[in-house]
């Protein structure tokens, strides 16, 4: 299994309230479903104000590097990351578990 692991940072002067921040959110959370490759998915706001923290993280996991890539490449997750890339930064790691 591979660990997927995203921690989003909004970019200065962005809050999570404005539309296309709650519309990048709502593409994310329906990724669960519909994506099979995903056999884990959870994401969600950070809820401390540490000023290291980043703002939103996505935990997920798929079976192997063949899953994985099929899931980057999935129309729904690259929809995902284009309304994400106008608002945030993001760091990932991916790690065998």
């Amino acid at each position: 299994m591979i660990r997927h692991l995203v921690l989003f940072k909004l970019n200065d002067g962005v809050e999570r309230d404005e539309p296309r921040v709650v519309e990048g959110v709502k593409a994310f959370r329906a990724l669960g479903e519909q994506i099979p490759e995903l056999s884990f998915w959870e994401c969600d706001w950070n809820i401390t104000d540490r000023p290291i923290a980043y703002d939103f993280a996505i935990n997920s996991a798929v079976e192997d590097t063949d899953a994985l890539k099929r899931y980057i490449e999935h129309p729904a997750h690259q929809a995902g990351v284009a309304l994400w890339r106008e608002f945030a930064t993001w760091v990932i790691a991916d790690y065998e578990f």
